[in-house]
């Protein structure tokens, strides 16, 4: 039997009955919950538990938020793996030694695994200790970061960051360096999927090769070569700390500016370096030991200076492969430049130019001080001119009448005797001068500000004047010479070329690229006056004609009237020196440079032929048919000029003017190259001893080779008898022609042994006359002459070789009749068949019995005889 307790009516059911009219219920007793037992601190704890849950979800639920608001959009990291950064283009010479850079950024790119370790751990240990260890982001790192700018809050310095090399990678090559939250959170992001796209050397390669490390160097490799002129295997332990340093703030440890804090830091590496056991304690205090010293390569000696043919090759390769590839494609230029004949050329120009610009006389001082008791510092305070180069500015503190006592920026005191400066007659209108100084008055001033040049010897002044340095006795002591010197105000340019492959050798296009960077070798347009006869007598000997002409062709030189037709009136040329020879051979004609000659074979020929031929050999594009144009009235640049010379003097070979021989990318491809024969021998393992390999010939014949030597040989009689018999004295074969145009407003010589072809040009910039007494032969062939004589030093230098074709004869050099070796006799040149005395339709004069000449050889210019 089980006891129930008895059940209770229910709540609405009592109040039933109540609201029907029965009594009220009673109030139910109170039932005592059994005691509980009581846990001390549960409600805040679990409060606490709650509340960390809650705020673990939501910040999961904001960091999911915030990752999907900054990962959109996000740069496609991917692309790193095509990375091509921008790289230096650079330019070598013939020999190998770098000439010239071009670039937008200064770069070397370098493959990871070429970097020395010690180099790669140096970084490491500057930047991201656990670079191997971390995922893309160091939270060890974030944590001791965090930790330290919340102990400098308030203290005004700088946030430390946390970094990675992968965040920086993701910051340098895809984001911006805009400082916020955001930069960097989109920056892990990236970080953490670069991790996962790539190898831990190939993030290492992209940061050595992207970071900037100032002094314009970007990359660790162009960063070696910058600060200590070295390969990356070439740095010391102390080199690869301090460069490990540089990319936090490079200017705040430049080594000349801030040396205190660029040890500091490279010290700061070095310590990192020990601490992360990648170096001993030995070496770390030996490294921290070495003094900080870095190269100027300014000063490299195996560094080429030819400006003027580096910026002509920067122009060509901006034409053929624009911009983008020059300053930033990393192209490796092979040039034609010979370092040693481009010292040369410089030095004969310059020589040339100065020789000139004193014969015309002084111009005046630079300046002028008004006051002597700070004139160091005032002389300080001056621009060093253009032009100038090593030659120092000085002002002149004393005048006696045989010396001048100057001071010269570094306080030192010289001399400048009177001897140094008897050429400095005063300049006149019109390039004419006055007399020669008699006294250093008649020159100079207190006061005058010039450029001198320090020469050998020392001489003592006559007395101890205020500001004399003197001795301890008080006697003046000697001071260093020094020369008067003249900055030009004519300009000029020499060209040396190989007549064989057309390789431009050396080229000068001014006084100094300083000055100007106007090429005057190139885009200098003048008319080459006389240089051009050359053109026209070989078209007369190409000439088809039933009595072909020769050199030894008489032809008058004698007054001559053209008419030039309808309205065009008379055209009466001369000679430069306004005589007349009479009937002379050809040769004598270009040898001499007698104009009126040369217009009646122009005449006789016509002008079409010239123009073609002067089309051929690239001297004109397109001449126009005016008689002037025998004498140079046309335009042609020094280079086209010197090209089609060479080609003279190879033969009637045609050749190409280049001043680069091939164009690699960054890869190795060669993407152009001047010589684009096929050398078979050239991949064969061995030839043999004393075997080269052969090359075919595809040069385009241009012109007849007899007719080239023809030419050849009378340029050879300009030298040995004509107006370039100043170069006989060398001792050499040379051939050449001067140029002298109206008003000798140009000059040229254009000559050449048998492999160098040089040409030079003196003119103003402006074009006037150069004055009265000036030509070819005075201004520009004494440049040519000072190049080959050092050029060709102690070489062997062969004769100009003969064709097969051509028939050497021994002829009177007056008249052109045959006759035997002598004084008066030539060796001319004739195609077989053409000799004097063997065939009946000879050009040459006929000789009676009794040898004088026959009235049917005075033929007139528009018969077939053989007199003109």
């Amino acid at each position: 039997m089980v006891l129930r307790a008895p059940e209770r009516p229910t709540p609405p059911a009592a109040v039933s009955r109540w609201r029907a009219g029965g009594r009220r219920p009673a109030a139910p007793r109170a039932v005592t919950p059994p005691p509980r037992t009581k846990r001390p601190g549960f409600g805040l704890i679990g409060w606490a538990l709650s509340s960390a849950a809650l705020l673990a979800i939501v910040m999961l639920v904001a960091g999911f938020a915030a990752f999907a608001h900054y990962a959109r959009d996000l740069p496609d990291y991917t692309q790193l793996a095509d990375y091509e950064p921008g790289i230096t283009t650079r330019l070598y010479a013939g020999d190998g030694r770098l000439l010239a850079e071009y670039a937008v950024e200064n770069r070397v790119f370098v493959p990871v695994a070429a970097v020395p370790a010690q180099v790669r751990q140096a970084f490491i240990s500057a930047e991201d200790q656990h670079f191997y260890g971390h995922g893309g982001l160091d939270w060890l790192g974030i944590v001791r970061a965090s930790l330290t700018n919340l102990a400098n809050l308030g203290s005004g310095r700088r946030l430390v960051g946390a970094s990675t090399i992968t965040q920086q990678v993701a910051k340098n090559f895809l984001l911006t360096n805009e400082v916020s939250f955001a930069r960097k959170i989109r920056e892990a992001i990236l970080a953490l999927r670069i991790e996962r796209a790539f190898t831990k050397d190939e993030i290492l390669e992209l940061y050595l090769n992207e970071i900037y490390f100032g002094r314009g160097a970007y990359g660790v490799a162009a960063a070696a070569l910058t600060y200590f002129d070295k390969p990356l295997a070439e740095l010391t332990l102390a080199e690869a700390a301090y460069l490990a340093g540089l990319p936090k703030a490079p200017n705040n440890y430049h080594p000349t500016r801030r040396p205190e804090a660029a040890v500091a830091r490279r010290n700061y590496v070095i310590d990192r370096m020990l601490e992360d056991g990648a170096i001993t304690a030995e070496q770390a205090i030996a490294a921290v030991a070495a003094p900080l010293e870095v190269a100027d390569r300014s000063a490299d000696p195996d560094r080429v200076e030819a400006d003027y043919f580096a910026e002509e090759v920067r122009r060509r390769l901006q034409a053929l492969h624009g911009d983008e590839a020059l300053y930033g494609g990393g192209l490796q230029v092979q040039t034609t430049l010979d370092p040693r004949l481009q010292d040369i050329a410089d030095r004969a120009l310059r020589g040339g130019l100065i020789a000139y610009d004193r014969r015309h006389g002084w111009r005046g001082p630079i300046d002028r001080l008004d006051g002597f008791d700070d004139w160091p510092g005032q002389l300080a305070g001056l621009e060093h001119p253009a032009g100038a180069g090593d030659w120092p500015l000085a002002v002149v503190l004393e005048v006696t009448a045989d010396a001048a006592r100057v001071g010269l920026v570094d306080r030192r005191q010289a001399m400048v005797p009177l001897d140094e400066m008897r050429w400095a007659r005063p300049a006149l209108n019109g390039q004419r001068v006055g007399a020669e100084p008699r006294a250093v008055g008649d020159v100079l001033e207190l006061g005058d500000v010039i450029v001198v040049e320090r020469l050998d010897g020392m001489l003592t002044p006559a007395e101890a004047t205020p500001g004399t340095p003197v001795d301890d006795a008080g006697a003046p002591i000697a001071l260093p010479r020094y020369g008067l010197r003249q900055i030009p105000a004519v300009q000029g340019g020499l060209v040396a070329i190989d007549p064989h492959t057309g390789r431009v050798l050396a080229m000068s296009g001014g006084f100094d690229y300083a000055m100007s960077e106007f090429n005057r070798a190139t885009q200098a347009e003048r008319q080459p006056g006389s240089a051009i006869k050359p053109f026209v007598y070989m078209a007369a000997l190409e000439a088809d004609r039933q009595r072909p002409i020769t050199p030894a062709t008489l032809v008058l030189d004698t007054p001559l009237a053209v008419d030039l037709g309808p309205g065009g009136g008379m055209w009466r040329p001369d000679n430069y020196a306004n005589d007349f020879l009479g009937p002379v051979p050809m040769r004598v004609g270009l040898e001499r440079s007698r104009n009126i000659m040369t217009v009646r074979l122009l005449i006789e020929i016509g002008l079409e032929p010239v123009r073609a031929l002067t089309r051929r050999f690239g001297v004109y594009d397109d001449m126009e048919l005016h008689y002037s144009m025998a004498l140079g009235a046309g335009e042609t640049t020094l280079l086209d000029l010197t090209a089609g010379y060479a080609m003279i003097a190879n033969g009637g070979l045609a050749i190409e003017p280049t001043l680069i021989d091939r164009i690699q990318n960054r890869r190795g491809e060669t993407l152009w190259r001047h010589d684009q024969r096929d050398c078979a021998g050239c991949r064969t393992v061995a030839l043999g001893e004393g075997i080269a390999p052969e090359l075919p010939d595809d040069r385009e014949r241009i012109a007849d080779p007899v007719v080239a030597y023809q030419i050849v040989s009378m340029l050879e009689g300009v030298v040995r008898r004509g107006t370039g018999q100043r170069l006989a004295a060398l001792g050499m074969p040379l051939a050449g022609k001067t140029g002298t145009t109206n008003d000798v407003r140009d000059a040229w010589f254009v000559g050449f042994s048998p492999d160098l072809v040089v040409g030079t040009y003196v003119g103003f910039d402006q074009p006037a006359p150069l004055g009265a007494g000036e030509s070819g032969s005075s201004a520009a062939l004494p440049i040519f002459g000072a190049f080959m004589a050092e050029a060709l030093a102690g070489q062997d230098v062969p004769p100009f070789r003969i064709p097969p074709d051509a028939s050497l004869v021994w002829v009177d050099r007056g008249s052109g009749r045959p006759s035997g070796p002598g004084a008066g006799s030539v060796l001319e040149a004739f195609r077989r068949g053409t000799e004097p005395g063997f065939t009946t339709d000879l050009l040459e004069p006929d000789y009676g019995a009794e040898g004088g000449l026959a009235n049917r050889d005075l033929a007139p210019l528009t018969g077939t005889g053989g007199l003109y």
